[in-house]
């Protein structure tokens, strides 16, 4: 497997310089509410509170300061997305004067793709998938010379650790956290974070019972493409797992959760109750999770992330009635 370097401590505290020239720290609270209906201390992390309202903001910043640094910024970036980290993609470029193309899937968010046109992203739907999108982008990329930002690499991920190095910071005494995978930059974040803090809270991968490639990746070792059938956790769409993220998760993840849709449907439900935030889905899989295993978290400090709150108007008032 290929091998990415997680961020030392000093490269995740230069990342956040980078990150607080644009924002500043994201809060977190223990919820009286969530905490009650975990039946133990819940923490939440809100990283729907940057300017894009996910945290893929963080790394964008710090992948385009890093070309920036290096003399290597383009003319043009290429990268897919089913939203979160177009906005951060196009955030980044916007600030650096960098021309910017998104491509999504068909069907994909309405308010996701507007909100991509609101930063000056040319937006372009291709593909059933994500995965689709991906390879329509790199042969997109590769006819036009322009550069193709992937979804996963070293310098987005010194920026994403930033927020569960924020978030260990605040509360040392974190015993678990439970972590979001889509390609996997939030959960090897926090795997560099807790490495370079030194801590040894335990962390624990979620991801989409419909969208299963990390869970059957873990299991098996090695990359294994499964079929994606989310309704409503877009953030964790995946087919196909990242092969340099699957190589830091394999050793460092205690387990992986599976959470169905109707499981996520009920955390955002429970999260605006409690918190009066709205969560997309993937947002709402780490409360899913810890919900699911809440029997055997009695006495612990869990940790869970409103990792994006990102999702459009019909199916936020669809889940809220309970459809």
């Amino acid at each position: 497997m290929p091998t990415t370097h997680l961020p030392s401590l000093q490269q995740i505290e230069n990342a956040a310089r980078t990150v607080y020239r644009e924002f500043q720290a994201t809060p977190q609270y223990r919820w009286g509410l969530s905490s009650q209906r975990l039946g133990t201390d819940c923490w939440i992390k809100h990283e729907n509170h940057t300017p894009v309202g996910a945290f893929k903001i963080r790394g964008g910043l710090t992948y385009f300061e890093a070309l920036a640094r290096r003399g290597e910024l383009p003319a043009e970036v290429v990268s897919a997305t089913r939203g979160n980290h177009g906005q951060s993609i196009g955030w980044a470029a916007r600030a650096h004067g960098v021309a910017c193309t998104i491509v999504v899937p068909l069907g994909n968010s309405l308010e996701k793709n507007a909100a991509m046109r609101a930063l000056g992203v040319t937006l372009i739907e291709h593909g059933e998938d994500f995965q689709e999108s991906r390879e329509f982008a790199r042969a997109l990329a590769a006819k036009r010379g322009a550069h193709m930002v992937p979804s996963f690499h070293a310098d987005l991920l010194s920026g994403v650790a930033t927020y569960w190095w924020e978030f260990m910071l605040a509360v040392p005494q974190l015993d678990v956290v439970y972590v979001p995978i889509g390609q996997g930059s939030g959960a090897c974040a926090a795997v560099a974070a807790k490495r370079a803090l030194g801590r040894s809270l335990r962390i624990v991968g979620v991801v989409s019972a419909h969208a299963t490639t990390y869970a059957d990746s873990m299991a098996a070792g090695r990359v294994v493409e499964a079929p994606v059938t989310t309704q409503l956790a877009d953030g964790m769409a995946c087919r196909i797992a990242d092969e340099a993220a699957l190589a830091i998760l394999l050793p460092h993840l205690e387990r992986i959760v599976q959470v169905t849709d109707h499981e996520v449907a009920q955390a955002m439900r429970d999260l605006y109750a409690d918190t009066h935030n709205i969560a997309e889905g993937a947002g709402a899989a780490s409360f899913a999770a810890a919900m699911q295993e809440r029997a055997s978290l009695k006495g612990q400090v869990v940790g869970t992330t409103l990792c994006g709150g990102n999702v459009d108007t019909g199916t936020l008032a669809g889940v809220l009635a309970g459809d």
